[in-house]
């Protein structure tokens, strides 16, 4: 039966609670952990509710002849070089697990294969999330979901067809979906916000998003004229740095205003009863002639 609202982590997620705001970590720490913890200390300093990364089998998701192609990178020379050179294996994990515990942050990561869900689950994660171009790998879909635990799913060039057979995959999981647009930064007139509230209608279940926009407004839209009830963004220390993420990435001040923007919408939003405030009252009186 589908839901309204999931719980993450003893965290309600859905409709008439707070977004859920998730600071994508990726591969954006380019492979070195004082990188992850700085951007982990900016999420928890500036009030995300969880971070996430990315875990892949690099010989599983990626075939020989692609790793084998050339690329110039930090790492070496091949794409395989890079790959590797930005995966965190078990001593990397073991440490986020502990730093992010130890900051009072919720994490998890999108496995992009059936060995790194078995990976992950040593980290009792508190979801998983599946990325856009997992949506239709469906035996990872069916793997993920028999651990029982939340599923965040985001939906970027995918199909309402190819939505219709994850979400059936995945049914019986509590799930929230999020709307996506899989460019990086994406183009404004691409966005289609409006397609959060077709995915609630189609699905009835948690709707979010997903934003590769370049800024926080749209992001900040979703939620105030669409009531996107998770909203995901990559973050960065420098959109400068190498990666091919950090364009499409928020900084330090955009992750600022991402969160105090979101949070200050149920703020002035307000309940809708017209009433004059005591605040109003002396105004009225010095100001009204007339009443």
């Amino acid at each position: 039966m589908a839901s309204d609202k999931i719980t993450i982590g003893g965290r309600k997620v859905g409709k008439g609670e707070p977004c859920y705001i998730i600071g994508e970590i990726g591969i954006n720490h380019n492979g070195d952990m004082s990188i992850a913890k700085k951007l982990i200390d900016k999420a928890v300093q500036f009030g995300f509710d969880a971070v996430k990364f990315q875990k892949r089998t690099i010989e599983v998701v990626f075939a020989p002849e692609e790793l084998a192609r050339p690329r110039e990178n930090p790492f070496g020379a091949t794409n395989g070089d890079l790959k590797r050179g930005l995966e965190f294996g078990q001593a990397e994990y073991a440490e986020i697990n502990r730093y992010c515990h130890e900051k009072g942050i919720q994490w998890f990561s999108s496995p992009w294969d059936e060995g790194s869900v078995d990976f992950l689950e040593q980290f009792d994660p508190v979801c998983y999330k599946i990325a856009s171009a997992s949506l239709t790998d469906t035996g990872l879909l069916k793997h993920i979901k028999a651990t029982k635990r939340p599923v965040i799913l985001s939906t970027g060039m995918s199909t309402e067809a190819e939505i219709d057979i994850a979400v059936k995959t995945l049914e019986g999981a509590p799930l929230i979906l999020l709307h996506t647009i899989s460019t990086y930064p994406s183009k404004d007139a691409e966005l289609n916000l409006a397609a959060i509230n077709s995915l609630r209608a189609r699905y009835e279940l948690p709707i979010g998003y997903s934003g590769h926009e370049v800024g926080v407004i749209p992001s900040v839209m979703a939620v105030s004229a669409f009531d996107a009830c998770v909203v995901e963004r990559h973050i960065t220390l420098d959109r400068a740095m190498w990666g091919s993420d950090q364009a499409a990435s928020l900084e330090p001040a955009g992750m600022d205003r991402l969160v105090k923007y979101i949070r200050m919408w149920p703020v002035v939003m307000g309940d809708g009863v017209k009433r004059v405030h005591d605040s109003e009252v002396p105004i009225k009186q010095k100001l009204r002639r007339v009443g």
